[in-house]
């Protein structure tokens, strides 16, 4: 339902399809019903929830972030919060609305709150779709281990700096928001953060309460105890429906407004779709009040390479992946092209013309005569509105000469992996062992990863255990490696992490043989 004119100079706050945030609904019961009946934050019911939440931002153009939520906050074993965050709008003020995504071990969740969740999944969908230019950043949350004791919220709110505190302007919460014989409240109705809610209530005549039933019992409690505005909506838990309530807004007097509460029957039956309609678009007409303005955007593209560096010998060939966004309206043709190479080196695409949001591979070919050196490569995408550019640092090394070298290609390290990076020497006659192996990683537990070097022959070599009771960052280390074979040919580093919980990657790495 549409209830008047959005923001000055931008789109109409949107009607919100109740339909598809019913089918996310239907997702989650599917997923609790595959996993013991629940979606609980310990459980595989809720990293699947949030799988299927995070699938369906990214893919609309979201940049998602899986925040772990620390046994320091949340329940052993819980799992993570989901951050969103959509392109544009003022960083320093930011209107953000989140749900808890988890439920509880009794039952499915689906008004509590898979209701809030699937609300915010589908505002966020939406907002993504219709992409209007925004005055202030919109992000989104959905939270962990809420019903531990709203922990998940708590954990994000302890983790921003005092500056990012202050660049959330108002908080909006999504707690069981379909009720079956619910109402319309309103938490803080009051204050100043609430009045978007307020006015789209009071344009449909709801006559909206403050929601003392959950005051202090949802999420939006983390925000305002950090002294960030918060406010939202909910149709109401266990508490009974007066029958001044059933007269103004219909359904049962002296029955809960949710009988399903934190119980097996808060299935896909349990949702009243008249209240969980009213509050997506209110959920929305919030947004769109207070962070829309202007025009549409015109359509955009970005572009990335990645690795962004390589290290090859003159008469080798380097290869990246150059990766495009559609970052604004419907894809385009981009067509690409390679300057800034050094003498004796060629470049070629494949393909030579992709559509944004598709990738293409790059190969640098260089040739014997090649001078060593560092080179920034720039690769161009014209498009159909715009060009833009990314930049591939690629660096030469000679044929003849000294005994070190370097691969300084970037390698992801990911938890229970092992990550292979290789260099070729040219060097001549045996290793002067030991082979002097240094190496730059970032990553924010050393003690995590096995690092081993094998040689040309084959023979593998221990170059840095795993192993420690703390975590440190691990940065450039420098080791003496005995060995005992000929100095040319391959080398490689194989780096293993083998716990959960810390990712990063490999920056660098030089031998000197």
């Amino acid at each position: 339902m549409t209830v008047g004119p959005g923001g000055p100079g931008g789109q109409d706050p949107p009607d919100v399809s109740v339909a598809n945030v019913k089918t996310h609904l239907s997702q989650f019961q599917s997923i609790a019903t595959a996993n013991g009946g629940n979606r609980r934050s310990t459980g595989n019911g809720y990293l699947q929830s949030v799988s299927y939440v995070e699938q369906k931002l990214q893919a609309a153009g979201y940049t998602v972030t899986r925040q772990t939520c620390s046994v320091s906050y949340c329940t052993s074993g819980a799992g993570p919060n989901l951050i969103a965050d959509w392109p544009g709008g003022d960083a320093n003020q930011v209107i953000m609305s989140g749900a808890h995504l988890d439920s509880v071990s009794a039952g499915p969740g689906i008004n509590d709150n898979g209701s809030g969740s699937a609300t915010l999944l589908e505002v966020a969908l939406t907002l993504a779709q219709q992409n209007p230019t925004l005055t202030k950043h919109v992000r989104f949350g959905w939270w962990t281990d809420e019903e531990q004791g709203l922990n998940g919220s708590e954990a994000y709110v302890a983790s921003l700096s005092s500056a990012d505190r202050t660049k959330i302007k108002v908080y909006y919460n999504y707690d069981m928001v379909g009720s079956t014989n619910g109402g319309y409240f309103i938490n803080n109705i009051t204050t100043t953060g609430a009045s978007f809610l307020k006015e789209f209530y009071d344009k449909l005549n709801l006559q909206p309460e403050e929601n003392t039933e959950g005051a202090n019992r949802s999420d939006d409690a983390s925000f305002r105890n950090a002294g960030i505005a918060s406010s939202g909506v909910a149709a109401g838990a266990s508490a009974i429906k007066t029958s001044a309530q059933a007269t103004k807004w219909g359904g049962t007097a002296n029955r809960a407004y949710d009988s399903c509460y934190h119980s097996s029957c808060d299935t896909t039956s349990n949702i009243n779709d008249t209240v969980l309609d009213r509050a997506a678009d209110a959920a929305a007409y919030a947004i769109w009040k207070q962070a829309v303005g202007g025009t549409t955007q015109p359509r955009d593209f970005s572009l990335s390479a990645n690795p962004g560096s390589g290290t090859v010998q003159a008469g080798s060939t380097a290869t990246t992946t150059i990766g495009s966004t559609t970052t604004n309206g419907t894809a385009q043709t981009v067509n690409l092209s390679a300057s800034g190479l050094p003498t004796g080196a060629t470049a070629s695409f494949s393909p030579a013309s992709i559509t944004s949001g598709g990738s293409s591979t790059l190969s640098i070919a260089t040739s014997p005569t090649t001078p060593a050196g560092a080179y920034t490569v720039t690769v161009t995408g014209t498009g159909e509105t715009a060009t833009h550019t990314t930049s591939y640092a690629l660096t030469v090394q000679g044929t003849s000469g000294g005994r070190t070298f370097t691969n300084d290609t970037d390698y992801q390290i990911r938890d229970y992996s092992n990550t292979q990076s290789s260099i070729t020497s040219t060097a001549t006659g045996t290793a002067a062992s030991p082979v002097k192996v240094s190496i730059t990683i970032s990553h924010t537990c050393a003690e995590d990863l096995d690092i081993w070097l094998r040689g040309p022959n084959g023979t593998w070599y221990v170059v840095d255990a795993y192993g420690g009771t703390t975590c440190t960052q691990y940065g450039t280390r420098t080791f003496s490696v005995p060995v005992s074979q000929q100095a040319a040919g391959t080398w490689t580093l194989d780096i293993e992490d083998v716990y959960l919980g810390d990712t990063g990657f490999l920056d660098s790495w030089s031998i000197t043989v």
